[in-house]
């Protein structure tokens, strides 16, 4: 948004003036809590805005007494009028008016400038609680992973099988939580190597001599990750493929590989 050409509108002017539509006031509003300079312009508007008021009331007073003494100066003779004259009492009620109006123009200028204050902090606020709110709820998330991982490790219906590195990557390290029960597979990273974005990791599992593809992942994720389920697994390694997967693996790229102990 460029801030000088939105200036140059005179949409704040008139905003601090009142006359804009309510469409037009929620606009201005949302852009004044999005960019500062709009309010530091808004309170130079407003500023202005008071100081010319206060001028033109002090200009009307100032007016009205010398109307008052050049119509004195050009009568002959002194009249008295008395207290309880029609015409004293309309220039009274005409003085009160003018009064009222200026009062009435002020409160409602100081009312306004404090109602935009209370609006745009208020705005603020709630911005803040909803960031908070969220950062809240990630940690949350977060710890209940982190309860739902620790859950899976320490479970005695979970058999761990350790993945040691292939001739390929005698770094590789990796791990499998396999619950032969309910099948569950959860495969948890050690170290694996950087791979491009054109490929993917993927697990198999040997079942009867056979590898099963048990899905494809990226190499950057924290605890345990939950793969495809599976019964009677025999062993377990990780290949790289083509994003997406094979159906058979390559075996020139396996990275891991790991059999469960007998039992």
């Amino acid at each position: 948004m460029n801030i000088k050409e939105y200036i140059s509108t005179g949409k704040l002017e008139a905003y601090a003036l009142g006359e804009l539509s309510m469409t037009e006031m929620k606009e201005v509003e949302n852009n004044l809590t999005k960019y500062p300079e709009l309010r530091v312009e808004l309170s130079q508007v407003e500023q202005t805005l008071e100081a010319f008021m206060m001028e033109a009331a002090v200009a009307s007073r100032k007016e009205l007494k010398d109307r008052i003494l050049a119509r004195a100066d050009d009568s002959n003779e002194v009249k008295v009028i008395p207290l309880n004259s029609t015409s004293s009492y309309w220039r009274w009620v005409a003085a009160a008016s003018i009064v009222i109006t200026l009062i009435s123009s002020f409160l409602a200028y100081d009312y306004r400038d404090k109602w935009l204050k209370t609006t745009i902090a208020m705005n603020q606020i709630i911005d803040q609680n909803q960031q908070i709110a969220q950062n809240y709820n990630e940690v949350n998330l977060k710890l209940d992973k982190i309860e739902q991982d620790f859950a899976v490790i320490e479970s005695a219906s979970f058999t761990k099988v350790i993945l040691n590195g292939t001739e390929q990557a005698p770094t590789a390290f990796a791990s499998i939580y396999w619950n032969a029960d309910s099948q569950e597979t959860y495969l948890s990273i050690q170290s694996l190597k950087e791979i491009s974005r054109d490929n993917q990791f993927q697990l198999w599992a040997i079942v009867e001599g056979k590898p099963v593809d048990m899905g494809v992942f990226d190499g950057q994720f924290s605890g345990l990750l939950k793969m495809k389920n599976i019964a009677a697994a025999q062993a377990f390694a990780i290949t790289i493929e083509p994003r997406g997967g094979k159906e058979s693996p390559t075996m020139e790229t396996m990275q891991v590989i790991g059999t469960l102990a007998k039992g």
